[in-house]
């Protein structure tokens, strides 16, 4: 029996191996550049499943892996907390960004995340001094190098969305002003 595994094991590696490798590019798929002419109307975030869909009028024309905030689930509470926010918003400007390569900022707060904030507040657990937030988007890569490599393996951001930075200038290019953008649990 022992001669047999010893024999075995070689095979098992090579499985092991190129499972590894298939995971690996599965996870950082290249896709075909847009057409110029795309232009990307609504944009739904699933958080849990770290992905972001992005339509033009009803058809959906990419997908993409995504980074979300490091405060896990729910919706945010609170500036600080980590979390991704959850709702409906618009993306109601964007800029270049010398941390993220370019940054499509996100209408957040909306009536529902004042209510809770407030609510909140009320029942007084909110931290001192902590506001309600605002500056959520969806980004590029962080250029701390200590950020950096983790990419999309892991949830980091502050609350924002990040995608690759390929991915945000395919994004910035296609995404129209006032873009529905809405995040789900």
């Amino acid at each position: 029996m022992r001669r047999v595994l010893s024999r075995s094991r070689p095979w098992l590696v090579a499985v092991a191996a190129l499972a590894i490798a298939v995971t690996i590019a599965s996870a950082q798929t290249t896709h075909e550049p847009l057409p110029a002419s795309v232009r990307i109307d609504r944009l739904v975030v699933y958080k849990g499943e770290h992905r972001l869909e992005a339509y033009s009028g009803s058809t959906l024309v990419r997908t993409y892996r995504i980074a979300i905030g490091s405060g896990g689930a729910g919706p945010k509470r609170y500036e600080g907390d980590g979390r991704t926010p959850e709702g409906v918003y618009r993306i109601d400007r964007r800029h270049q960004s010398r941390l993220y390569h370019r940054f499509l900022h996100v209408s957040y707060p909306n009536d529902d995340d004042r209510r809770r904030y407030r609510e909140l507040k009320e029942r007084g657990e909110v931290p001192e001094g902590a506001g309600i937030g605002g500056d959520i988007g969806i980004h590029g890569e962080s250029k701390d190098p200590e950020v950096r490599p983790l990419g999309r393996s892991v949830d980091w951001t502050a609350g924002c969305i990040a995608v690759s930075d390929a991915e945000i200038e395919e994004l910035y290019r296609a995404v129209v002003r006032n873009a529905v953008i809405e995040i789900r649990p």
